[in-house]
């Protein structure tokens, strides 16, 4: 059983120095359970990691509070905190979101976007294009949409997006290649850039709405063919 896993067993003991330890613990995590190393289900006892980094229960108990409000953990009764399902109900919401807070974002960037940003987000297209490593797929995808987002003057808004990407990110590492969410996401790129490049901010927006709905569409399939209990 997952929740039997042993953080112990995927993670190395580490002593940390205190004003490390937040964020260094919530990075080892993360990349943990982006990766699969610890699958759903799996408990995540705050006692277990601060023995294991050297440290008190607090900046683990903020480290697991981050990562919850990723959605890479969830609290249960009688449990604490376990590593979140790969892909929830809410998903679909979670597009519908992004597309709201990610058109608005694109609204404040675009018209502030330098050619040394427009020629950042052409760089990890050409990456993703030959990249075929799933979790180096994931984090060249989030790279992409917030260099394109970068100059977006509320900063709240652009941390709300990079959550939501961290969400997507996950979900792109595990199913990849049995969504069909190869070639066709690039070709959305591409055309995202170029009106990005040529600051014709309606087209952008238009261009990731049909991104993130598509999106939307493929995880709606996949979440529909899921048993019920």
């Amino acid at each position: 059983m997952a929740e039997k896993l042993k953080l112990s067993n995927v993670l190395a003991s580490e002593q940390l120095l205190p004003h490390q330890a937040r964020g260094v613990i919530e990075e080892r995590l993360r990349s943990a359970i982006l990766d699969g190393r610890l699958p759903p289900g799996t408990a995540v006892r705050q006692q277990e990691l601060a023995s294991l980094f050297g440290v008190s229960r607090m900046p683990v108990r903020e480290a697991l509070r981050q990562l919850e409000a990723q959605s890479l953990l969830k609290v249960e009764m009688h449990k604490g905190a376990v590593v979140a399902p790969l892909i929830g109900e809410d998903a679909v919401d979670t597009y519908a979101l992004r597309i709201l807070l990610e058109s608005e974002a694109l609204r404040q960037s675009i018209p502030l976007l330098e050619p040394s940003d427009i020629a950042q987000a052409r760089g990890y297209i050409q990456q993703l294009e030959n990249e075929t490593r799933h979790a180096e797929i994931g984090r060249l995808n989030r790279l992409l949409h917030m260099a394109l987002y970068s100059k977006a003057k509320n900063k709240k808004l652009l941390r709300l997006i990079e959550d939501e990407l961290n969400e997507e990110e996950r979900f792109l590492r595990f199913h990849l290649s049995s969504m069909g969410l190869g070639k066709l996401t690039q070709d959305d790129h591409n055309a995202l850039v170029n009106a990005a490049s040529d600051k014709h901010v309606e087209e952008a927006i238009a261009v990731l709405e049909r991104h993130l709905n598509s999106g939307a569409r493929v995880i709606r399939k996949y979440l529909d063919g899921q048993p019920r209990h």
